[in-house]
């Protein structure tokens, strides 16, 4: 019941529940300043490209090389660091060139990067954004009223450049294959990044948001974009690739959809993604569609956002750091939405409680049927009072067993464990064996609950109160873990709490201890109803099912997973082997035929 309360209290939250962005910082002041970005500014963005554009096949020390000219033409320091990351049998590697514009009018303790990857996350040549990046550190270099250190980051691709550079910058880096930064700047207050691979004019901005492991930006920043955008310079605006966007319920619940699955899986969405478990916020602008719109227009863009953080006096803190966007001027904060994920959580733990009373419960006794004139015997009555009322209750009521709880936590912490190993498995195999992987894992897993209720059923039989102390301590982690989550990433607290919902009732030992040995045909039906449910809903099975639908390959999530783990610090897979997982097998060796008898 909880989960279909959870179910209708998120469908209406995008029609009803959302209220229109607005600027909280007063400071910011987006859009209030004259842009001066264009004009002869045009020409030299044409050469710049040109120059990219020859680059295009080159090698990485020589295009290192050029940038490095362009930016100490500019009058700027530059450096430079080289960067490797090794992960399921592919190397990732490159080299970051940086350049930094010290505050004239600072003490240079803040800093904000412009960022633009010479290859965008679609592995395209981003000519235009690493154009517009060399012609913009030339333009700021002529200003100054900047009261914050610029700094100019063109890193060699879209995900291992720009990590390898913050986690340097953060002194948090692994040498050697990550070399640390031979010239700083002050703390870090803001990211832009900038992604234009067009070659023709753009029609509107695409701006993305979603940070590692579901952390968000503070939603200042996201607004002071769309307000200078949509705003200040006309350009249409749009978010989790919604290009059209009527602002009907439909298109608005899909936006919210796309926002919790992105959020959910927790992986980097962009350059900006890096930036934000260092709580940098950092937001990437990306040139969609074909429209009259132009390179200088984008530019004036980046000019103004610039300007209005270096107006900040202190971090972005007053907006929400927890939201989920409608569209580009709506949203719900966490207040509304995140009693439907602790909803779901409570679920498992109401379950977990009704559990542990019934293994206090002792067995009723089962009296025979009197015979004729016989008289039924009448159970031993108490009276208790409290609170200046009388009640009478049979005494059986209020017996308590002892609990014996070594065995049953010895199991579901067994189980919990055992979660490392696919975790290690599918983080440490080689991309090309991933798909076989995961094939031989689901077939493995589609038996191994009949595996683990077999080995229980011999080597440690439980009592009935034993099953129910297991189903209860299982669920009450499942639920704890999402409460837990819920208030660091809702979307895939939410998610999978959904996913897992089943097991709230499905695997469930009956409050007392079966009559026969013998179980009937309806309960034989049950269980095999039970198991086709429990095992459709497989953490493997659901990935490769959505990866079906999806069009995406089995492959490339779990590789993503894999780099995310080892050089992004993401822990989503940790949620799911070791949290979901081991609850699923609990469940699916309870409904099992092979489940263990109940030890007097």
């Amino acid at each position: 019941m909880l989960s279909d309360v959870t179910c209708s209290w998120t469908g209406p939250t995008s029609n009803g529940s959302d209220i229109r962005t607005y600027i909280s910082e007063n400071a910011l002041l987006p859009g209030q300043v004259h842009t001066y970005f264009g004009g002869s500014e045009q020409n030299i963005f044409n050469a710049y490209k040109h120059e990219v554009r020859a680059l295009a096949g080159e090698s990485q020390d020589d295009i290192s090389e050029k940038l490095s000219e362009i930016l100490k033409s500019s009058g700027l320091k530059v450096a430079r660091q080289k960067y490797e990351y090794h992960v399921g049998g592919n190397t990732y590697g490159g080299e970051n060139v940086y350049a930094i514009l010290h505050a004239p009018r600072g003490d240079a303790t803040e800093a904000i990067v412009l960022v633009a990857a010479w290859r965008n996350m679609a592995e395209d040549l981003n000519q235009s954004g690493v154009a517009l990046v060399l012609t913009l550190a030339r333009y700021f270099k002529r200003w100054s009223l900047w009261s914050k250190d610029i700094i100019f980051l063109i890193s060699a691709d879209s995900k291992a450049g720009p990590q390898a550079w913050v986690d340097a910058y953060h002194d948090a880096h692994s040498p050697p294959s990550v070399a640390s930064l031979p010239l700083k700047g002050g703390a870090l207050q803001g990211a832009i990044v900038v992604d234009n691979a067009l070659d023709h004019r753009f029609e509107s901005l695409h701006i993305t948001y979603d940070g590692i492991n579901g952390q968000l930006p503070n939603l200042d920043l996201f607004n002071t974009a769309v307000s200078i955008a949509s705003g200040q310079m006309g350009i249409g605006v749009s978010l989790q690739r919604m290009w059209k966007h009527g602002d009907t319920y439909r298109e608005r619940l899909q936006t919210m959809l796309r926002g919790m699955v992105s959020q959910g899986l927790g992986h980097a969405s962009g350059p900006h993604s890096s930036f934000i478990p260092y709580h940098v916020d950092a937001i990437t602008l990306q040139a969609v569609g074909d429209g009259w719109q132009d390179e200088m227009a984008m530019g004036r863009c980046v000019e103004s956002l610039f300007r209005s953080l270096n107006n900040l006096l202190e971090h972005l803190h007053q907006s929400f750091f927890f939201y989920l966007l409608m569209q580009a001027n709506r949203f719900v904060s966490i207040g509304t939405y995140l009693p439907s994920a602790m909803l779901v959580a409570v679920n498992f733990t109401i379950m977990a409680i009704a559990l542990w009373l019934q293994s206090g419960r002792p067995p009723r006794t089962r009296v025979a049927s009197p015979q004729h004139g016989e008289k039924t015997p009448e159970p031993e009555m108490v009276m208790i009072k409290q609170g200046g009322m009388t009640a009478v209750v049979p005494k059986q009521e209020l017996a308590t067993l002892e609990r014996h709880l070594f065995l049953p936590v010895v199991v579901v912490l067994g189980l919990h464990f055992l979660g490392v190993v696919p975790l290690y498995i599918f983080n440490n195999t080689t991309q090309m064996n991933l798909s076989k992987t995961l094939f031989i894992f689901n077939l493995f897993n589609f038996a191994l609950p009949d595996l683990v209720a077999v080995l229980m059923s011999s080597y440690a039989p439980l009592t009935h109160q034993q099953r129910l102390l297991t189903k209860c301590f299982s669920l009450v982690l499942l639920g704890m873990f999402l409460a837990t989550l819920a208030t660091l990433n809702f979307s895939l607290a939410f998610l999978i709490g959904l996913l897992a919902s089943p097991l709230s009732f499905l695997g469930v030992p009956p409050s007392e201890p079966p009559k026969a040995e013998v179980p009937s045909s309806w309960t034989i039906i049950a269980r095999i109803l039970s198991s086709i449910v429990l095992h459709a809903l497989a953490p493997g099975v659901v990935l490769f099912a959505l990866c079906t639908y999806s069009g995406v390959g089995v492959e490339d999530v779990l590789t993503q997973a894999a780099f995310g783990w080892k050089v992004s610090g993401l822990w989503t897979q940790v949620i799911v082997w070791c949290v979901w997982w081991p609850a699923w097998l609990v469940g699916g060796a309870f409904v099992s035929p092979h489940r263990s008898r109940n030890r007097t």
